[in-house]
């Protein structure tokens, strides 16, 4: 299960800003209609998508994705159709806005579904809004929960962050620590709670061996510590696995009071996400537009 690379967010000029982030939401009875990701299992009936029309007019056309930078792969057929036929006034992405490139081919390639949507929503000049929330909201939620320590959350975001660079963009060892110690040094300014544990790259290996032993280094934790469905007694991960899923949940409340309130504005909504968020969002969605 793939997973939001979410120390890459640090790295936004301003982050990410949308219209509904300077809202304080109010708990909904719909956000009880979220599913967790704890033991949920894909099967055969999964619905990657959702369509819903609004009785003021609005309306989203949520499209769940594979994430991939393959411009061969039927999905991107599958958006250009759907933005054709909806017309959107207002696109989603996930992830923060890293731009687009010069031409669709080299968007995709770079950028994946996310710069796709971009790049069609620049060309007929919709605007367009991250579904993600802010990263101080995130921590914020995480430590609220006092279930993990600051350095425990902190570890999680960089091994996971280690993981994804390791296994889908094939750096080394070397490589992954001096993009380590720039996020690093990116977050102990922007996040407070961050500022004053594991303030660099030295001090991760002995942060890591008080839980681990195997992998024997901090740079080498696989895949299957960050998949939010799992338990990490099962996988090894022991409490990243949890606290991937706190955040993944934490990120469908937002994204699902993100859309509604657009389409409840009247809004033509599309959005592209990870293809797992729309089933575990889609009962809360529907609830809030009937």
């Amino acid at each position: 299960m793939l997973k939001m690379n979410f120390l890459f967010l640090l790295t936004a000029a301003s982050f990410i800003t949308t219209s509904a982030m300077a809202q304080v939401w109010q708990p909904s009875a719909c956000d009880a209609k979220l599913v967790s990701y704890l033991g949920w299992k894909e099967t055969p009936e999964t619905e990657w998508s959702l369509v819903v029309t609004s009785q003021n007019g609005g309306s989203l056309h949520y499209i769940g994705a594979i994430h991939s930078d393959d411009t061969t792969h039927e999905q991107f057929q599958v958006i250009r159709q759907a933005w054709k036929e909806q017309k959107p006034t207002i696109a989603f992405f996930e992830g923060p806005d890293r731009g687009i490139a010069g031409s669709e081919t080299e968007t995709i390639q770079q950028f994946g579904e996310s710069g796709f949507v971009r790049h069609l929503a620049r060309a007929e000049g919709i605007k367009t809004e991250s579904l993600e929330p802010k990263p101080q909201q995130e921590v914020e939620h995480l430590l609220s929960r006092k279930e993990f320590t600051p350095e425990q959350i902190k570890l999680f975001y960089i091994l996971r962050e280690a993981s994804r660079l390791r296994e889908r963009k094939g750096m080394d060892e070397t490589q992954i620590k001096a993009a380590i110690a720039q996020l690093l040094q990116r977050a102990n300014q922007l996040i407070p709670a961050f500022a004053t544990v594991l303030p660099d790259v030295e001090s991760l290996q002995p942060a890591y061996a008080k839980y681990w032993s195997a992998p024997a280094n901090w740079w080498e934790a696989p895949s299957e510590w960050f998949t939010p469905v799992d338990d990490g007694e099962m996988t090894g991960g022991k409490f990243t696995n949890t606290i991937n899923r706190q955040s993944s949940e934490y990120r469908n409340l937002h994204m699902y009071r993100l859309l509604t309130e657009a389409v409840l504005r009247g809004e033509r909504v599309f959005a592209v996400v990870g293809r797992n968020h729309v089933p575990m969002q889609a009962a809360a969605i529907m609830c809030a537009l009937q």
